[in-house]
């Protein structure tokens, strides 16, 4: 700045510092966020509404009474994804998904289904059971049929008290390029991240 007086550089070096703080502003105003990636998973009453759970809204579920929900999932991912659920049978003492250590439940899968999701796609499909066959044993129930979606899938581990509280569990699952497998929830930079359901029922009766 030569031939410039005091005041005059001063006033330059204070114009080229604003000048790029208000560029610096400008841009990260005009540069969207990243948009946070994540899936949601849902399941639906039988009018494909958050209601209705159970037949009648009553949840002592009978012998040989059909059971309709709506299960779904989300892909935000921003890319395309391959999503699985999973779903599991158990009972108030058999342990949950855990969110904190990031473990699903250690129940046997019972059924799973799969599917390729686009970015902002939403996957939603029927999901029926019954109990089909179901044993007492002094004041222990154990459903020991089910059927889920038309399969037909033997219970032998899985009893409750008068056949209070039962559940069934729906994990979701995605491909993980990482270790060429699925794993339970998902990756998103450094976080691993899950997602699950469970609904409760009883199943008190053994009358079909």
């Amino acid at each position: 700045m030569v031939g410039m007086g005091e005041d005059a550089k001063r006033a330059v070096t204070i114009f080229i510092s604003a000048t790029i703080v208000f560029s610096m502003l400008a841009y990260v105003a005009a540069t969207p966020r990243p948009a946070e990636q994540f899936f949601q998973i849902y399941v639906l009453g039988e009018g494909g509404k958050a209601e209705r759970y159970y037949p009648g809204n009553n949840p002592n579920i009978p012998v040989g009474q059909a059971v309709k929900w709506y299960v779904g999932a989300t892909n935000f991912m921003s890319s395309v994804q391959y999503v699985v659920i999973r779903v599991k049978f158990g009972n108030a003492t058999l342990k949950a998904p855990d969110d904190t250590n990031r473990l699903p439940s250690p129940t046997p899968v019972l059924l799973e289904f799969k599917r390729v999701l686009m970015n902002n796609e939403t996957w939603e499909f029927p999901f029926t059971w019954i109990i089909r066959e179901s044993n007492r044993a002094g004041d222990v129930i154990s459903p020991t049929v089910l059927e889920m979606n038309g399969v037909t899938i033997r219970n032998s581990d899985v009893n409750a008290l008068n056949g209070y509280n039962f559940r069934v569990f729906f994990e979701l699952w995605t491909f993980d390029p990482e270790n060429g497998a699925a794993m339970f929830g998902w990756r998103t930079g450094s976080e691993h991240r899950v997602a699950w359901l469970q609904i409760w029922f009883n199943a008190t009766s053994l009358v079909k």
